[in-house]
């Protein structure tokens, strides 16, 4: 059975005249009468009485037409909404975020917001590798967040831009008009770091391993903003990306001056899968903006 075929019974029995119904539907008399019978051998029954002066539904065909005519306006819905996502005036976004993307994400978002008011978001703050993991099972769309160091082969990957660890100060500490920092020069303050498995603290540890420092870490959480608030209080440090102060005027990010210490600031989708429009139109917002304040940055 096609869509075709109820569009032509429904004419038919609207019209009551297959002459007529064919004028109506732009085709010959003879190509109606064939998908008619199809339809009706198809189902094994007989959905018209014909005679001389034209053709009336049979007691199956008037019990069929409020279903056809209901299959037909439910195909002409969903083809109207398929128009409707692809050109971004409806649908659903899944998008997965580290949570140094925090400000980042949310400038963009409310552009998003607006140009596309009719597409939902979903947004999940999580750890990088668990944000690779619902990428993997199709539990999200996009996922934004740092290059991880474990090689997914089933993703595909696109940087943003690269930033440094850097030390975060509120904007009267005494680090907070250095141009960069040395990992010595962090020593003799109190730091309040990320948990383990986050990115920020995994680089900074591996860029630890290659000296002999060591420092006095006073607290450890798995949540940076409650990270950010301490530090604002009070003259604690904490190592974190750049990134994750962007638009912040009460902190103060200094570069971490060492060798390898960079990360780079991706966007992650799956690999030979169905891109949504809504996300590639994200991606575009994100890259744009990012190019926009590296061109700020530069002046």
């Amino acid at each position: 059975m096609e869509l075709r075929q109820l569009r032509y019974f429904i004419k038919v029995a609207e019209r009551l005249n297959v002459s007529e119904a064919a004028k109506d539907l732009c085709i010959t008399q003879s190509t109606l009468s064939q998908q008619i019978r199809q339809l009706e051998i198809e189902l094994g029954v007989q959905l018209f009485d014909r005679t001389s002066r034209g053709v009336k539904l049979t007691e199956i065909g008037v019990e069929m037409l409020p279903y056809a005519a209901k299959t037909v306006q439910d195909a002409e819905v969903c083809i109207d909404h398929i128009s409707d996502i692809q050109n971004l005036k409806a649908g659903m976004l899944r998008v997965g975020v580290s949570y140094s993307f925090g400000s980042m994400l949310a400038t963009v978002l409310a552009k998003f917001m607006k140009l596309y008011p009719g597409v939902k978001l979903d947004i999940h703050y999580k750890k990088t590798d668990h944000l690779m993991e619902r990428l993997c099972n199709r539990q999200i769309d996009l996922a934004l967040a740092f290059k991880p160091e474990r090689v997914y082969p089933n993703l595909e990957t696109k940087t943003l831009f690269k930033r440094k660890l850097s030390a975060i100060v509120n904007r009267y500490h005494p680090l907070a008009n250095k141009k960069t920092v040395s990992l010595k020069d962090l020593v003799p303050f109190d730091m309040v770091l990320v948990t383990h498995g986050m990115q920020a603290r995994d680089l900074f540890e591996v860029l630890l391993s290659k000296t002999d420092i060591k420092y006095h870490v006073r607290a450890v959480l798995n949540t940076v903003p409650a990270i950010l608030q301490l530090v604002r209080d009070t003259q604690f440090v904490t190592v974190l990306s750049e990134e994750t102060i962007r638009g912040d005027q009460s902190l103060v990010s200094i570069p971490i001056d060492v060798p390898g210490n960079v990360m780079e600031g991706c966007v992650h989708w799956l690999r030979d899968s169905y891109v949504k429009s809504s996300a590639k139109e994200l991606v575009r917002l994100l890259t744009e903006h990012n190019s926009l304040h590296e061109m700020v940055n530069e002046i």
